[in-house]
């Protein structure tokens, strides 16, 4: 950076040394001006004079002001053109004071809306021409007294311009910032809505396996002297169950991994074609479901399919561990036109840990992922015992914000 830049840099942050330095150039040009006159000839001609006492007095006190027309513009601009003014009355010959209140009126214009610009701009040429024309020691038609009008008119234009500038820029740094502050939330809410839902698989995945290895390994414990084979049976399927677990916590997990990451799994999200499995798998544990389906097997989106998937595992797992020992399972699913709809009933009796006591997240998550697919969900006893989870889902399902999945 150089010299200058440096200097200008400083000035910058320093308004009101910025100021002063500009008053003392004006004044420089307004001594500077009181000192030339032009004279007619043969063409135009310059010549040397010397400005009197007033003048002087009156081109420093508008400098002066020119120091705080950041601070008070309107009142600036009054003290100039009230001085600008007695030097177009008594000025013989005439030294540019007028330069500090065009000055002063640029500020103006720059610092306030159009409409004050208007008045203040109009209000000022009109004084200072009018001083000039009528009072002064020139004839009306004077070019000098043109040129107090011509100045006063580009003060008040140059700094409506720079206004209207600053407020394009400042639209513009406005409008960056709250697409910024949009893209910020938007990726946060992504964030957290990918959370929930791998914290949903998460529960599902856990809570299904671990009641299934809960059941079976108590099976194998009270059977284990007398029945070894039986015991040996249930320990299989407690193997099993614990290898699916760890299957599907793998993929789970591994939605965390980098889209290029080599070890990232490819096994594809379970979903209704493995309903016969999954239901083969409380069977096991002893829980007796009837499967029904009219719904064609392939033809859902993959997000319906899973959602679907994870309803029935979970309300399945709920009336393992809720319903009682001796109670059986329904699962329907049916495809009526443009939904799917998924019904898990059950005749027992419940207790104190049943799922309407709302002690868990079984439900809470149901729920999550069919609002998520823009479906209704239904859970509740049933008259004469038993619990009931019934979810429409769309074939086609769209987000909470309306969007298609």
């Amino acid at each position: 950076m150089s010299t200058l830049e440096r200097a200008w840099s400083g000035l910058k942050a320093h308004p009101l040394a910025l100021d002063a330095a500009l008053a003392a150039g004006v004044l420089v040009c307004m001594v500077a001006g009181s000192f030339v006159v032009p004279r007619d000839g043969h063409g135009v001609t310059w010549g040397v004079r010397t400005p009197d006492t007033l003048s002087l007095f009156l081109m420093l006190l508008g400098a002066v002001a020119l120091v705080f027309r950041r601070r008070r513009p309107r009142a600036v601009l009054a003290v100039t053109g009230t001085l600008a003014v007695v030097e177009c009355v008594t000025g013989d010959p005439r030294a540019p004071v007028a330069m500090s209140a065009v000055v002063a009126l640029y500020t103006v214009a720059a610092t306030t809306d159009r409409p004050t610009t208007w008045r203040l701009g109009l209000l000022t040429m009109t004084v200072l021409t009018a001083a000039a024309m009528l009072a002064g020691p020139l004839p009306w038609y004077a070019q000098e007294n043109l040129g107090v009008l011509a100045w006063t008119g580009i003060g008040a234009t140059a700094g409506d311009a720079v206004r209207s500038r600053r407020a394009v820029v400042q639209a513009i740094r406005d409008r960056a910032e709250r697409a910024e502050r949009t893209r910020e939330e938007e990726a946060r809410r992504r964030v957290a809505e990918e959370r929930l839902r791998i914290a949903r698989d998460l529960h599902d995945v856990v809570a299904h396996h671990i009641a299934l290895v809960n059941v079976q390994a108590g099976v194998a414990a009270h059977v284990m002297d007398k029945r070894p084979d039986q015991a040996k049976e249930a320990l299989a399927h407690v193997r099993e169950a614990g290898r699916s677990a760890l299957n599907e916590l793998r993929a789970t997990v591994g939605l965390l991994r980098q889209s290029d990451d080599p070890e990232a799994p490819t096994e594809p999200a379970p979903g209704l074609s493995r309903l016969a499995e999954l239901a083969a798998t409380f069977r096991s544990a002893g829980l007796p479901v009837e499967v029904a389906r009219t719904d064609r097997p392939g033809e859902l989106p993959a997000a319906v399919d899973l959602a679907a998937y994870r309803i029935v595992q979970e309300a399945l797992t709920n009336v393992r561990k809720h319903a009682g020992p001796a109670a059986r399972a329904e699962v329907s699913v049916v495809r009526v036109g443009t939904r799917l709809e998924v019904t898990v009933l059950d005749d027992g009796a419940g207790g104190p840990g049943a799922p309407e006591d709302g002690g868990g997240h079984g439900l809470l998550g149901m729920r999550e992922r069919v609002t998520a697919l823009g479906g209704t969900l239904t859970t509740g006893p049933r008259h004469g015992g038993g619990f009931r989870v019934h979810a429409i889902l769309p074939v086609h399902p769209t987000t909470a914000q309306g969007e298609p999945v």
